[in-house]
């Protein structure tokens, strides 16, 4: 199947008629999935709401018509399963995929590179912006980094490729000024690739009456002129947005959310940890009635990545850091 082929495959399929920027990056990833060139990365960054996760449900679910398979990867476990949820897809961390963890006579962990054995596969990574090239890391990593040996581990396979995701708008990776694995010049100087690449920062029709979007548009054209500090947020004629002025408000608003929702779909954003502490004591005691420190149907997060308790086939799946389990009895 020949690029122009393909291209007419996912405009067809795509459920929106495509934005401008959007139609650009279906042809050039039509070109980028169907030529011979391995020696390729494509860079896909864009805003909140331009339909960056539309896209590559796209192109994942079409994939097998240009004779390509597709393998979806995160750097956390709550971004693989985030990328799994929209797709309809088994998505992986990228821990869980490229290495094979050891455990050392400290009780430490060390990860030795597994081999590709994947042929004619697109590797599509979501949320690159947290993958770090810090040599700090390189006491764990094969080849000195995380992003260093993904890119390995990728091109290393038959005829196989990488599409990194993300949004540049997201804070980089712990010591790094920017995301190496969105930058162009860190593939072109560092790994030698030819690199593809577009930023979508159309918002979709279908976003632009979202409060939290608009103020989250609002920010990012603050971060790139410099003023952030005359920030202010615009609460008012949203209908996703609603302010709450006494802790009575934020009570009944929790009861409701619960009610209508779930709680798995209910979140609170607070300043620091002591703040959420706090919220999680008074939602336990005063809405959900729980006294003892630990209650059957409590969700607990995960904080430390778990490759040995589970076989590879557990319905479970994974246990990575920043998942949430549910306390079952």
């Amino acid at each position: 199947m020949d690029s122009s082929q393909f291209y007419k495959i996912l405009l067809r399929e795509f459920p929106f008629t495509p934005t401008l920027k959007q139609d650009i990056f279906l042809q050039k990833a039509a070109i980028f999935v169907t030529n011979t060139n391995r020696e390729e990365v494509f860079i896909l960054k864009g805003y909140a709401g331009t339909g960056k996760t539309t896209i590559i449900s796209t192109i994942v679910n079409h994939l097998a018509e240009a004779g390509k398979k597709y393998v979806l990867l995160a750097p956390t476990g709550r971004a693989a399963k985030v990328i799994a949820n929209y797709s309809q897809k088994p998505a992986f961390t990228i821990h869980k995929r490229i290495y094979f963890p050891k455990k050392g006579s400290g009780g430490g962990v060390s990860f030795t590179l597994q081999p590709n054995k994947y042929k004619n596969t697109i590797f599509l990574v979501d949320e690159a912006s947290m993958i770090s090239d810090t040599v700090a890391e390189s006491k764990m990593y094969e080849n000195g980094s995380l992003l260093d040996d993904l890119v390995s581990y990728v091109y290393s396979g038959t005829n196989c490729k990488m599409i990194l995701i993300g949004d540049t708008a997201q804070l980089p990776p712990v010591n790094s000024d920017i995301s190496p694995a969105l930058d162009i010049s860190t593939f072109g100087g560092n790994y030698y690739k030819e690199v593809q690449h577009i930023e979508l920062d159309e918002v979709m029709r279908q976003e632009l009456n979202s409060g939290i979007l608009y103020n989250a548009t609002e920010m990012r054209e603050l971060l790139k002129s410099a003023f952030i500090d005359s920030f202010q947020f615009r609460l008012k004629g949203f209908k996703d947005i609603t302010r709450l002025v006494d802790g009575y408000d934020i009570q009944d608003a929790i009861d409701s959310a619960y009610s209508n929702y779930s709680i798995e779909d209910t979140a609170f954003i607070v300043r620091s940890n002591k703040r959420a502490n706090q919220y999680n004591h008074q939602i336990r005691t005063k809405i959900l009635s729980r006294e003892s420190e630990l209650s059957t149907g409590d969700f607990m997060m995960v904080v430390k990545n778990n490759y040995f308790w589970l076989e590879e086939k557990s319905e479970a799946g994974f246990i990575a850091n920043g998942d949430i389990i549910e306390i079952l009895e």
